[in-house]
């Protein structure tokens, strides 16, 4: 069921990630899209984190899948944040757009820290997951510092 899920999710996410502004109707679905999006990829990491730290018993399994879907939300966002999608509903600093490509670099080590954690939890050993884990999580810091209000 679980795979299911994520087929579906995946299916869907993929088929309007590419391109996906042309597909968003309004600047707010755009918004609401790239949230979205980040929303179940920090659900899903926050699984895997909750592991590492011992808050949550240790299940290699779901540790897995939960770090697979994470990475794969990891490269989806990134199209919403097109023209017009710095106003409204949004914690997104204007820097965003007046400093484009340090945006892109740090959605990119982000992204590569998530594969790095995906790759980790499918070998089920904890320590390498916990390593991970705070590579990740220093990664979406130093873009949340930088550009999230």
């Amino acid at each position: 069921m679980k795979k299911l899920a994520f087929l579906l999710i995946a299916s869907a996410a993929a088929t309007l990630s590419a391109p996906a502004m042309a597909q968003f109707a309004k600047p707010e679905d755009a918004i609401k899209y790239r949230q979205s999006t980040m929303f179940v990829m920090q659900q899903n990491f926050a699984r895997v984190a909750g592991m590492s730290a011992g808050r949550v018993p240790f299940d290699a399994k779901i540790a897995a899948e939960s770090a697979e879907v994470a990475a794969y939300m990891a490269k989806l966002p990134w199209a919403a944040f097109g023209e017009g999608t710095d106003k409204g509903t949004t914690k997104a600093k204007a820097e965003i757009w007046s400093d484009k490509a340090k945006f892109n670099d740090y959605a990119e080590k982000m992204q590569g820290e998530m594969n790095k954690l995906n790759a980790a939890a499918k070998t089920g050993n904890l320590d390498s997951i916990k390593a991970a884990v705070g590579a990740v999580g220093g990664s979406c810091k130093t873009c949340h510092d930088a550009f999230r209000s």
